[in-house]
């Protein structure tokens, strides 16, 4: 019996987190591993990444992890997975040159072409080439005995775009006009915006006469991975003999791989070095740059004056040409808020007269026109935005036993060329990365940021003598963020009073325990802060015995 399994860890009824499991009898495929970025309630989470526990549990049937391109949300997981697995892994030449930086292993690297053709085990692998804001994306073919699944990821159609490097090529997609294809993967993050993306993903004309009559600097934000967008930028400065600087080295460098590459040379002398940068410049271009709320965050700090490089003058205009994204819309408006405060012009590139390049549904029409699968499968995108993809599936035909919508960790089963069974399903969690130190959070620690955040803090602690438990120093009772109250004095008496009532029941009840009390206190402080306060705040006691005899001797 030939069977067929599609399963996501993440990507599913929400945005990011992208991570799609293909199974061929007992081969396993795996398509991306990104990262998305925590909601603002979230509090030093610096990003989340999908559970990977199943694919550690299976690494031995992994027969490689495929990335489509060099965003995020689709590869920036990579080294966490890379921790308890090591598998091959295969990427076009800019993707793997940005994955190089961030893999302990480079070896495991296979660059593929954009139009290549890769047999592993029973299962033969096309790539195709897709345009997206990125260079080198492409799209996967999986084909075998069972059938084959097409991983159409993220695109647009543009034929006006001629650069190899970014245009889509749908030759490769003519051909499966003769195969069995099973089932089709395709984004549904602007599922829901009618017409083709194109032209509108250009930012040129909206941004072109700032250039042109520059006669300060022009400040602009970027997501620093749409390398499409840059390129605009870039045209223009050469179109109008402005010189660029980039705030941010991550797209030097990735400026350098593409030119490395040959997809675009910028022209000598355009690009200023940060060691020749200063805020006196005029007529200069400066791109603020960075991934996720990174780059509001930077912005703001300009805005303010906290930012040790550039400093705003009042005949600055900034151009905000990074679309807000979920995660980061808090960040968005304190953004916009200061740079107003700062007194510069200041031009927001909306969603409306800009489209991110997400594919429209004429541009899923498109797909699914080519492709013809028997079954399809939306993916990348929230609940709503996969509902919107399978009624363009509707409209093109499709019946509702022919669209299959899942959950994170919910199989879709297929034997012999038919969907039998999507019941099947794994328990998952999200694995939530902590700042720098790039650690697993859990709920917990999280609740409790939480209460400092919201109720504040309140430490107390006493000394007592380690042989007899008798008190020999405090309470002492700090707050913050707590109390505001005329009679704050009296309550954190009370406080203090509790935890040493505490301690002297259980040790005339002989049952004294350190952290048991610790504990015991913490639940009646707790109550007793929550009838006078209405608050629950953090409650951190402390118990310290010291040995009396020893010191005195």
């Amino acid at each position: 019996m030939q069977k067929v399994r599609i399963m996501a860890l993440g990507g599913l009824d929400e945005d990011g987190k992208n991570c799609y499991v293909l199974e061929f009898g007992e081969d396993i495929f795996v398509i991306e591993a990104g990262i998305k970025y925590p909601e603002t309630e979230q509090l030093g989470i610096e990003y989340i990444i999908p559970d990977f526990t199943y694919l550690i549990e299976n690494k031995d049937r992994i027969k490689g992890i495929f990335i489509s391109h060099g965003h995020d949300d689709v590869m920036s997981a990579l080294p966490f997975l890379l921790k308890e697995v090591d598998p091959e892994i295969y990427a076009t030449a800019l993707t793997a040159k940005i994955l190089e930086s961030s893999l302990p292993n480079k070896k495991r690297i296979n660059v593929l072409r954009r139009n290549d053709t890769l047999k592993l085990g029973n299962v033969t692998i096309y790539t195709f080439p897709v345009m997206q804001s990125i260079a080198d994306g492409v799209g996967f073919i999986f084909e075998s005995e069972m059938g084959a699944v097409v991983y159409a990821g993220e695109f647009i159609v543009d034929y006006d775009f001629t650069n190899e490097a970014f245009a889509m090529d749908v030759n490769v997609l003519n051909k499966l006009k003769d195969k069995d294809v099973l089932c089709l993967l395709a984004e549904s993050v602007s599922s829901t915006r009618s017409g083709y993306t194109t032209p509108k993903h250009r930012i040129s004309e909206h941004i072109e006469s700032y250039i042109e009559n520059l006669q300060g600097r022009l400040i602009m934000s970027l997501y620093s991975q749409n390398l499409f967008r840059i390129i605009e930028v870039l045209e223009l400065a050469k179109k109008y003999k402005r010189k660029v600087f980039f705030y941010n080295k991550e797209h030097v460098r990735l400026l350098k791989h593409v030119d490395d590459l040959g997809y675009y040379h910028i022209p000598q002398g355009m690009i200023i070095d940060a060691k020749d940068f200063n805020n006196d410049l005029d007529n200069v271009i400066c791109i603020i740059s960075g991934s996720g709320n990174k780059v509001f965050r930077l912005l703001n700090n300009i805005a303010i004056g906290e930012d040790r490089l550039i400093e705003l003058k009042k005949n600055d205009t900034v151009i905000i040409a990074s679309p807000i994204v979920p995660g980061t819309e808090k960040e968005a408006a304190n953004m916009e808020n200061d740079l107003y405060k700062a007194g510069v012009k200041v031009h927001k590139l909306s969603s409306n007269e800009v489209l991110s390049m997400h594919a429209s549904k004429e541009d899923l029409k498109m797909m699914l026109y080519l492709v013809k699968p028997k079954y399809y499968l939306p993916i990348k995108g929230d609940y709503a935005k996969l509902i919107a993809n399978a009624d363009v599936a509707v409209e093109m035909g499709y019946t509702p036993d022919k669209i299959v919508i899942l959950d994170n960790g919910q199989y879709a089963s297929f034997e012999n060329g038919k969907l039998v069974s999507t019941r099947d399903q794994i328990e998952l969690e999200e694995v939530l990365i902590d700042g720098s130190d790039k650690t697993d959070v859990s709920g917990m620690v999280l609740k409790d940021r939480e209460a400092l955040s919201t109720d504040g803090a309140i430490v107390l602690g006493v000394v007592l003598d380690f042989k007899t438990k008798k008190l020999i120093g405090g309470p002492d009772v700090q707050s913050r963020g707590v109390i505001y109250l005329k009679d704050a004095e009296n309550i954190l008496n009370e406080i203090g009073n509790i935890l040493v009532e505490t301690i002297a029941q259980a040790v005339k009840d002989n049952r004294y325990d350190n952290m048991q009390i610790r504990m015991e206190a913490k639940e009646k402080i707790t109550r007793y802060v929550l009838k006078e306060t209405g608050k629950k705040p953090m409650i951190l006691p402390a118990i310290v015995e010291i040995n009396t005899e020893q010191n005195n001797g």
